[in-house]
Formats: C-alpha cells, sequence, structure tokens
C-alpha cells in the first residue's frame, strides 16, 4: 500500500514556494490604489490615508478584522482593484472568502504587522490634539482620519433610516393585508356583494397586483432589459443629450427598476430624482444608486404610485412602461396616474407618444413548426390544439425577409393626454402586399418617441434591430395565398381582459373570419 502524506495539521495548505519568507530589507512598497512608491510598508499606510483616505483602523474596527482578515482584504484587493472610496464603503466585507488567503503575489503588503494597529492600554495616542489660548489645533492626518470616521458614520446612519422606512412600510401593508382578510372571513351575509368594477390599475388591490412587482424581483428581467441597447440607449441619448431641459428639474423615474434611468437623470443635472419602484429590486437600486455617489441627488421610493405620497409635484416623469403590443402589462395607468396627480402644470413625459402598427407575415416554416406540428404527432392527429396554439399571441422575432406588406398603424398614443381606456381600441387596417407569398400571421409592434430639442425615438418592428420586446405574433391556424399588390383589409379590436387589468384579449377580422387571441 502507497504510503499517504497525513495533511490532517493544515488541510488548507497552500503550497510551500507560495508561502515562503518575504525578505523585507531594501524592499519598496507600492500603494493598493495608485503607481506612489513608498520605502517602507508604514509610510505606504500613512500615503493611503492621506492619499486616498484609506484607513485600516476604520476598518478592523468596523467589521472586527483580525490578520486573517487583512490577509484576505490585501488579496481581495489586489485581485478586483477597487477604488479606495469602493472599499471604505462596503456595508459588508466582501473579502472574507477563504480563496483571498492566497496571495496574489508576493507582497510587502501581507508583512504588516496588523495588530499593531491595536492601541495598549496606556500607549501614546496615535494623534495629539494641541491647545494654545483655548483653540484645538489636530494634525493634519487626525482631521481627515475624524472627516472619514465622520461620513462613514452618517452614511451608516441615513442607510440604517432608509431600511427601517422601508422595513416600517412593508409592515404596514401587511397589517393592511391580513385585516383585510380577517375582515372577509367574518363578514356573514346571506346576499353576496356585487363584484367592484376594475377597470384600471389603480383599481386594483396592492395585495393582488403583489405578483405583477414580484416579476421584477428577479435579476434576470433586469439583465435583459439593460442589455437591449435600443431601449437603454435611446433613453440614455434623450436623456443626455438634452441636459438643458432636465438641469435643475425634478424628476420622477416611475417603475425605476436598478436605477439606471435615475443615475442618467441625475448626471443630467437634474435637482432632484425620485427613483420609485414596488419591487424587492428597489433595496438593491439603493445599493447601486449608493454605489455611484449619487443618493444625494436620487431619493428611492419603495411603493406602487397609486399608494404612495411624494414630498412633492415633479417637473418630470421619465419611465420606460411599455410591454408587449406595448400595452400589455398596463403600466401605462400608472404613467396616467403620475401624469395626473404628481406632474406640474407643463411638466414633460419621456416618452411622449407611441404608436402600434400591423403588419403581414409569411414565415411558413415556422407556422409548419407551431401550427402544422399537430397534424401529424408521432402518427396520431392531435389538430384539436391547433386552435389553442393560435389563441395564445406568440411573442418572438420576425425576420423583415418574412414581411410581405407595408405596416400600418393601427392606434397612435399621445400619453401627454390619453386615458386609462387606451387599452380598448378598435382600428381597420389596409395592408398592401409588396410580394408574393402565403400569409400566416400579423404582426404588432410599436414605436416610441422623445420629442425633445434633441429627439430621439425607435421602433421594436421587424425591420429594425431586435429588442427584448421581439414582435408580437397573431397566427392564424390556416395559411392565405396572396399576391403582391393584392389590400388585406381587416379589423383589430383590442380589450383589457375583465378578469386581469393588466392582459390584453384581442380581435382580428380578417377575410370574413374572426380570430380571438389572449396576451396574459
Amino acid at each position: 500500500m502507497t504510503d499517504v502524506p497525513d495533511l490532517s495539521s493544515d488541510e488548507d495548505q497552500f503550497e510551500e514556494e507560495e508561502w515562503q519568507e518575504m525578505e523585507t530589507n531594501g524592499a519598496t512598497v507600492t500603494c493598493l490604489f495608485c503607481t506612489h512608491i513608498s520605502t517602507s510598508i508604514e509610510d505606504a499606510v500613512k500615503h493611503c490615508e492621506s492619499a486616498h483616505y484609506f484607513n485600516l483602523k476604520t476598518l478592523k474596527a468596523k467589521f472586527n478584522m483580525d490578520c486573517y482578515s487583512y490577509i484576505k482584504l490585501i488579496n481581495y484587493i489586489k485581485t478586483h482593484k477597487p477604488s479606495a472610496d469602493a472599499v471604505m464603503n462596503v456595508s459588508e466585507s466582501l473579502w472574507e472568502d477563504e480563496k483571498y488567503l492566497k496571495p496574489v503575489e508576493n507582497d510587502e503588503w501581507l508583512m504588516f504587522d496588523f495588530e499593531s494597529l491595536v492601541e495598549q492600554p496606556g500607549s501614546p495616542k496615535s494623534y495629539h490634539a494641541n491647545v494654545e489660548n483655548g483653540v484645538v489645533t489636530l494634525s493634519q492626518s487626525h482631521f481627515i482620519e475624524l472627516q472619514r470616521t465622520i461620513q462613514v458614520l452618517t452614511e451608516q446612519l441615513n442607510e440604517s433610516k432608509s431600511h427601517l422606512q422601508m422595513a416600517k412600510e412593508d409592515i404596514s401593508k401587511m397589517q393592511a393585508s391580513m385585516k383585510s382578510i380577517v375582515d372577509v372571513g367574518t363578514t356573514s351575509s346571506s346576499v353576496s356583494e356585487p363584484a367592484m368594477i376594475v377597470d384600471c390599475v389603480s383599481k386594483v388591490p396592492l395585495e393582488e397586483d403583489e405578483g405583477y412587482f414580484n416579476t421584477y424581483a428577479h435579476f434576470g428581467i433586469h439583465y435583459d432589459m439593460l442589455s437591449d441597447k435600443v431601449r437603454t440607449e435611446s433613453y440614455r441619448d434623450a436623456i443626455l443629450n438634452n441636459k438643458e431641459t432636465l438641469k435643475g428639474k425634478v424628476v420622477l423615474d416611475l417603475g425605476c427598476g436598478t436605477g439606471i434611468l435615475s443615475m442618467f437623470s441625475a448626471t443630467a443635472g437634474a435637482k432632484k430624482v425620485y427613483a420609485l419602484d414596488q419591487s424587492e429590486i428597489v433595496y438593491h437600486a439603493m445599493d447601486i444608486i449608493r454605489e455611484n455617489n449619487l443618493h444625494e441627488t436620487i431619493k428611492i421610493v419603495k411603493g406602487r404610485l397609486e399608494n404612495t405620497k411624494l414630498d412633492e409635484k415633479v417637473d418630470i416623469i421619465v419611465s420606460e412602461w411599455m410591454g408587449y403590443f406595448l400595452l400589455f402589462e398596463g403600466m401605462l395607468d400608472s404613467v396616467i396616474y403620475a401624469r395626473d396627480n404628481c406632474l406640474k402644470p407643463g411638466g414633460l413625459l419621456l416618452p411622449n407618444r407611441c404608436n402600434i402598427s400591423l403588419v403581414a407575415n409569411g414565415d411558413v416554416d415556422t407556422h409548419k413548426k407551431l401550427i402544422e406540428f399537430w397534424s401529424d404527432v408521432y402518427g396520431y392527429k392531435m389538430n384539436c390544439m391547433k386552435s389553442e396554439v393560435v389563441r395564445e399571441a406568440s411573442i418572438d422575432i420576425v425576420g423583415s425577409n418574412h414581411t410581405i406588406s407595408e405596416p400600418y398603424i393601427v392606434k397612435e398614443i399621445d400619453i401627454n393626454t390619453c386615458s386609462t381606456d387606451v387599452m380598448d381600441f378598435e382600428s381597420s387596417f389596409k395592408l398592401p402586399v409588396t410580394r408574393d407569398g402565403m400569409l400566416t400571421s400579423l404582426v404588432g409592434y410599436f414605436d416610441t418617441f422623445f420629442d425633445l430639442p434633441n429627439k430621439v425615438s425607435f421602433s421594436t418592428g421587424p425591420h429594425a434591430t431586435s429588442t427584448h420586446w421581439k414582435q408580437t405574433v397573431f397566427h392564424f391556424r390556416d395559411c392565405k395565398e396572396v399576391k403582391q399588390g393584392d389590400i388585406i383589409e381587416g379589423t383589430i379590436i383590442c380589450n383589457r381582459q375583465k378578469a386581469d387589468v393588466r392582459a390584453l384579449s384581442v380581435q382580428i377580422h380578417i377575410f370574413g373570419k374572426t380570430h380571438k387571441y389572449i396576451l396574459s
């Protein structure tokens, strides 16, 4: 049997050469945050304090660090190269993973006697205050240290207050929700009350609307939105290329998510930005905004707008409220509510108008894959499934090479004047066929406009760069042959679903038939 070495004395040992003793005589020390070189580790520590306000004593007291934590801290900084401010302002020690015990390189910083920072009883104080004629004089390093301590404590206090206020609001909402449940459970009546007609989001009880907001608590959806360059860069350009419009103004970022539009607005010179969202993502938005040093301009507000009162009316409302087929999710209701209740007279909405278009689609391969598939499933007919499949509108990317008609605008929306019945509309359409083909579906998409001094707009149509909205596809069960020069005429009727104010029911009347679809 092969002898097995005894590793019980140090299960996590690293290779011996990585822990070899470092020579310190005559060595130079490079600053952790710049290229400055000191002749000793002690001088390097002093340099970091005076030049970067990086104070090891503050970190040690804040996180109760020992020498092992110090080693992890140095290796964390060497690995990720954060700024000194980023390290000093963290709310938790990000370097506690055991992997940071392994040195990144042989470094004089690892030889520093971290325990020497602990002042022993009776030992000389690090700082001295001179008193002469009633005037207290502090050394520059002492004054900088006091400033840093005050800043850290103030930030911690403000953050604690914000979290406490949010927690109180959540508790109040939970109490109200529980009370309503108890009240309903204890109400006795032989005659049922007629159900309240709900025709917009503001009339939906908050506890019944939580499911909608919970979908935005997941990081994946925010990644999809932020990585959508058409969407995000359009908002960025509308805001940052019109700084004079935003300078000194009070802005409401409605449905702020991670706070990207709030940060654009603050960067453009807004005096105050209210970043409002009911989703749990606002807790992360708070950290993101603080991380970017915009917390003095941007105020996070957790809540559904219809149940929240702002400190003041605003000059500008910016919101990325658009859903599939523009109107799905019904967030435009909240924008209208904000316009009518939170916006100053003559205030600005970004964006300020949108439209919805239809175009004919001739993608036979996709139709075969989704619809004709049910004609023969492993030798069995499942044609009854076709009607169910086409009943649900699809969200997909349609290639411009598959469109076979000119588009037609079926709905124009001026967000300055529209009402919450905007989701209910009827429009006829005429689609001039541009080439011979088989009509397999109609495709819905929307365009968005920022009518500012420097105008910005974007489209979600098949002809444009694809976005996370993609396009909304209304498939037909059976294909229809069309020829270049034909005019496809029909009518589209869009309504809110009665059981879900955020969902849509769509009817398309074409070629003598009515096709019904849902978006939910």
